[in-house]
């Protein structure tokens, strides 16, 4: 729990949302944590079917678009691949599959188990499954459980995330993290929240254990019923990003390249984040989510042009035993 208050978190996001000196405040608080070390994680996006209906998705079943799901032994491939670069975790992630759902995962807990092998920390986005999956992506060594709640206003809830259950969603990562996985937990920024609504995600996310929090602008997609609303202004991102910080020093915050690309890395960084997320290997036939193809095929989401703007800002990337020892104080 936060030291301060839901009504002085709501103010403060309301008045203080351009402030340099929140920015300012939340860079040395990670200073103080972090050091000038930045997590590195690579993304694998293996299948994007999905059975549900989000509105707010690319991916949601209804929209008519190419889809693929890729094979078990490609996905190790460009996991060795990103291992190779220097990330520090590999990211699995899928829409909810009925594939999978249906053969109970079978696949995935096998390249968890594979992933394992190399020495790299794996993170997992099933979305909601039942506990015995869970168990099993568990005992393969998954570190993370990734299922984001996008906001915890409930009538919010059922509008982006049509005809899911929030307690059921809630349910699930509390289960994973009673597994013994470290749980990330994320909110989506410009779809009608207000900073109460935000204050109270950021209270609860916090009171859930979440290892790792995030946020992400939301970006209108083609074919989903929001692609006429207004993409919001990122300002309101990076000063959720800055309270983050403040309130849990000593929590994973992601700057992710999946909604602005390599050109949105530096800002996310200077409002506090301390991982870089979504980097992709260029022609590897995989796809993002807020933005699917953004920077993916042209390269600039790699390691190496990551790490180029982070040595410009006085920060490097941490090793691979750097974030195991980390992540091993948060278990």
């Amino acid at each position: 729990m936060p030291d301060m208050t839901r009504e002085e978190i709501s103010s403060c996001l309301r008045d203080g949302a351009n402030s340099d000196e929140l920015f300012a405040a939340a860079r040395k608080k990670r200073e103080q944590v972090f050091g000038d070390r930045i997590f590195m994680y690579g993304f694998v996006y293996f299948s994007t079917w999905c059975r549900n209906n989000c509105n707010f998705c690319y991916f949601r079943k209804d929209n008519k678009i190419e889809r693929y799901r890729k094979p078990k032994d490609e996905v190790l491939e460009i996991a060795m691949d990103l291992a190779d670069s220097g990330v520090n975790l590999i990211d699995l992630t899928m829409g909810e599959d009925p594939v999978y759902h249906s053969d109970g995962f079978a696949d995935a807990v096998t390249i968890v188990r594979e992933i394992k092998k190399l020495g790299i920390p794996v993170m997992v986005s099933p979305g909601v499954v039942d506990e015995t999956v869970i168990d099993r992506f568990s005992e393969a060594g998954a570190d993370w459980f990734a299922l984001y709640q996008e906001t915890h206003n409930r009538e919010l809830f059922a509008k982006l995330r049509v005809c899911q259950d929030f307690d059921k969603r809630m349910e699930c990562k509390k289960y994973a993290r009673q597994r013994g996985m470290l749980i990330e937990e994320g909110i989506l920024a410009g779809v009608g929240e207000s900073e109460d609504d935000i204050a109270e995600s950021l209270v609860q996310m916090g009171d859930a254990g979440a290892g790792q929090i995030r946020v992400m602008s939301f970006v209108p997609q083609a074919g989903s019923p929001m692609e006429n609303a207004a993409e919001p202004d990122r300002n309101r991102e990076y000063a959720i990003i800055a309270m983050m910080r403040l309130l849990y020093p000593h929590a994973l915050i992601p700057a992710s390249l999946d909604v602005d690309g390599i050109a949105g890395l530096e800002k996310r960084v200077w409002a506090g984040a301390n991982v870089v997320t979504s980097i992709i290997p260029p022609r590897s036939g995989l796809m993002g989510v807020a933005q699917c193809t953004k920077d993916v095929d042209e390269g600039g989401r790699t390691f190496a042009e990551a790490a180029a703007i982070l040595e410009g800002m006085g920060l490097h990337p941490a090793s691979t035993e750097d974030y195991k020892e980390y992540i091993g104080g948060l278990k």
